[in-house]
């Protein structure tokens, strides 16, 4: 097998070199056909089927006109039958001579980038496939080589292919013969109404082509269903999370029925369980660290006191007040029909709720996602927290142990701690935040272990006890090592998982991810096409403004999508990790590009010689950009340190609008702020590539104006 590689290679860089140098093209010509079809038609035919399976099979130049000679040469009907044939023979030949020469490597070399696309691929690679055959966006050799790389079956390319080359096929073939058929070659003789026609159908075909898909899309996904003659509503919305209240609200504002159902409570978990409570908390807790570092400053203060059933109550205040910015009377008055129940998913247009069938021209599933309880011996018998029912606990945990490293687990974790536990955070792999890039992670650990939270990494707990009031978890590393930690309570953090039980999705076959969110186009489709999902359900952030940013494209898309549809775009997607200092981010990190194979030039600046955060007292943390190799294109940000989610806007903006660093170097920035940080690392970067050369010149000018 590895022998006969270097020798195919070969005879097709042969073949290829001897048909550029001795002008191949020419046997494609219509005079040399011409010439052998008026002596020997059926021989002609022949030839010109073998040419054309060669030419195609070894991806060389002159299809499009082959296809066109073919036409003039043998008329409509048998130019049909030789190319439809003869062009997916070649493919297929084509497809399996990229296959044996370069699958194996290029599928070792880029496994991990491949792995999601072949995924893809073996689940619906023969639409794949035949979109592309419909609508050349590549070109036709490219398309071959390329699948041949695939896991895809070579029956299926050969019929898909030679079902999805058809159309073309018939337009070229058809503008041929029309040619063919001008007995004089002027503009009058030429311009024929069936040439004419040709030519419309062939600029046409991509957008035929694309409607055909989609019609082909929309009834594999309704198959089985019969559309009601009339609904209740053109807009149902399940769930009243970020997600499902900014397209209910996208709805009334356009003046379309739409209704909002909801089984607990509006707001969902933001407003409720996520990231409003846990903001009040980290607030609280950071005020006694204010607190104590007032002695800094000068200020005597007394030792601060924590009323953690005060601290909780506040909470509850700051929900309360927050509330009615997402009630159902505020939306009700906006002209949505809120609803509170259950809704299950009966038919791509039908839902029951509260036993009642409601029909809507468009479903959106904007249901949000739970905690992950990992299943561990003995996790019932200590009552797990969650962020869910986290809120409820009225007692500070004197011990608190917190499964996962991720951002709600250093959040939490370092709220807990200043407010007085003692906390422990484990996480399974080597470092908390594992997304995020060591350099600045370190930083965070290292803030973490200075206010005494106890961080273990590479550790995972396997088991917990629970005698009388006493409670342990037993943790294990990978290498066989073990500990046990006594805690009080137990916080869970490993992760949240979407919620599509229960509301009709495996009846209706609408398909779901591996990792168990709802499988969505870049329209936010799901594979019933009149439904669609945003939101933590449908992933894969799971992030409020991510949620309102899908929700805006679910909501347009299901009420205008047969006028114009628009692509959500996720290129400059900020987040940011509440601990203190927070951390925010925008772009691809370092590990990623190293992951990705991009090249980046890193560019940070400290904050220790910011002169605002010195005068704050609060001068740690960084600045960290990566750009495109030689530009200032800016690939990715991340900022640590004090209001760095607000200051992670300018490269938001930035990123977004395509300006570099050198626009933000020239943008004039308040003194002293904290946003002159952003400034100095574009000056950093500035730095870096100074013009040496044009510089020693420019010395050397001066210096002769002194008259040295």
């Amino acid at each position: 097998m590895t022998t006969l590689k270097p020798v195919l290679i070969l005879l097709i860089a042969l073949v290829a070199a001897f048909y550029l140098a001795f002008d191949g093209q020419q046997y494609l010509s219509l005079d040399f056909f011409r010439g052998l079809y008026e002596q020997q038609p059926q021989l002609t035919a022949l030839i010109y089927f073998l040419i054309y399976i060669a030419a195609t099979g070894l991806s060389l130049p002159g299809a499009a006109l082959l296809t066109i000679v073919g036409g003039m040469i043998f008329g409509l009907w048998t130019g049909i039958l030789l190319v439809s044939f003869a062009s997916t023979i070649g493919a297929t030949l084509a497809f399996l001579v990229s296959r044996f020469i370069l699958r194996d490597w290029v599928q070792d070399r880029f496994a991990r980038h491949l792995a999601t696309v072949n995924k893809g691929v073996e689940k619906d690679g023969a639409f794949y496939l035949f979109s592309l055959r419909l609508i050349p966006v590549f070109p036709f050799w490219m398309i071959n080589l390329v699948m041949g790389l695939m896991p895809i079956r070579v029956r299926t390319f050969y019929w898909v292919s030679q079902m999805g080359m058809l159309a073309g096929t018939v337009v070229f073939v058809n503008a041929g013969a029309s040619l063919g058929a001008v007995e004089e070659f002027s503009t009058a003789g030429i311009l024929t109404p069936q040439l004419i026609l040709s030519f419309v159908l062939l600029g046409m075909l991509p957008f035929i082509a694309r409607q055909l898909l989609s019609l082909v899309k929309r009834r594999k996904g309704l198959a089985g269903y019969r559309r009601p003659k009339k609904f209740d509503t053109n807009l149902l919305v399940i769930g009243a999370g970020s997600a499902g209240l900014v397209s209910a609200y996208i709805a009334a504002t356009v003046k379309a029925k739409v209704m909002l159902v909801e089984k607990s409570q509006m707001g969902g978990d933001c407003l409720n369980t996520g990231c409003v409570p846990s903001k009040a908390l980290i607030r609280a807790a950071k005020s006694v660290v204010d607190i104590e570092q007032a002695k800094r400053f000068g200020i005597e203060v007394g030792a601060p006191k924590v009323d953690f059933a005060r601290v909780m109550g506040r909470v509850q205040d700051v929900i309360k007040e927050i509330e009615p910015h997402d009630s159902i009377e505020r939306f009700t008055a906006l002209g949505v029909d809120c609803v509170t129940g259950e809704a299950k998913l009966v038919s791509p247009w039908q839902a029951m709720i509260n036993g009642s069938l409601v029909s809507a021209e468009k479903i959106i599933l904007a249901t949000g996602a739970s905690p992950i309880i990992p299943p561990i011996e003995g996790i019932a018998d200590v009552d797990p927290l969650t962020s869910e029912n986290l809120w409820q606990l009225q007692t500070l945990p004197p011990r608190l142990l917190i499964m996962g490293g991720g951002a709600i687990g250093s959040e939490l974790a370092q709220a807990f701690q200043r407010l007085g536990s003692q906390v422990t955070l484990v996480d399974t792999m080597s470092q908390l935040l594992p997304r995020e890039d060591a350099d600045i992670v370190k930083r965070v650990t290292q803030q973490l272990t200075d206010e005494g939270v106890r961080v273990i990494t590479n550790y995972k707990v396997t088991s917990f006890k629970s005698e009388d009031v006493e409670r342990s978890a037993v943790l294990s590393s990978r290498s066989g090592n073990h500990l046990t930690v006594q805690f009080d309570r137990v916080l869970v953090a490993v992760g949240r998982r979407a919620n599509t039980a229960g509301f009709g999705l495996e009846e209706l076959g609408v398909a779901i991810n591996d990792n168990g969110t709802v499988s969505v186009d870049q329209y936010l489709r799901t594979s019933c096409p009149t439904i669609f999902a945003c939101g933590d359900v449908a992933g894969p952030y799971q992030l409020t403004h991510a949620a309102g940013h899908q929700a805006w494209f679910a909501g347009v898309n299901a009420l205008f999508g047969q006028f114009k549809k628009f692509a959500v775009d996720y290129r400059v997607m900020p987040q940011v990790i509440f601990t203190d200092p927070p951390l925010a981010r925008v772009g691809i990190t370092e590990l990623e590009a190293g992951e990705q194979g991009i090249e980046v030039e890193v560019t940070t600046y400290d904050l220790s010689d910011l002169d605002r955060a010195i005068a704050d007292g609060n001068n740690k943390g960084m600045v960290k950009v990566l750009t495109a190799k030689g530009t200032d294109r800016i690939l990715g940000a991340a900022i640590l340190g004090p209001q760095a989610g607000e200051l992670i806007t300018e490269f938001v903006t930035a990123m977004k609008h395509n300006l570099g660093l050198n626009k933000i170097l020239a943008t004039i920035h308040s003194y002293p702020t904290l946003s002159e940080a952003n400034k100095y690392v574009a000056g950093e970067w500035k730095r870096k590539h100074v013009p040496e050369r044009l510089l020693r010149w420019v010395e050397r000018y001066y210096r002769w104006k002194l008259g040295r």
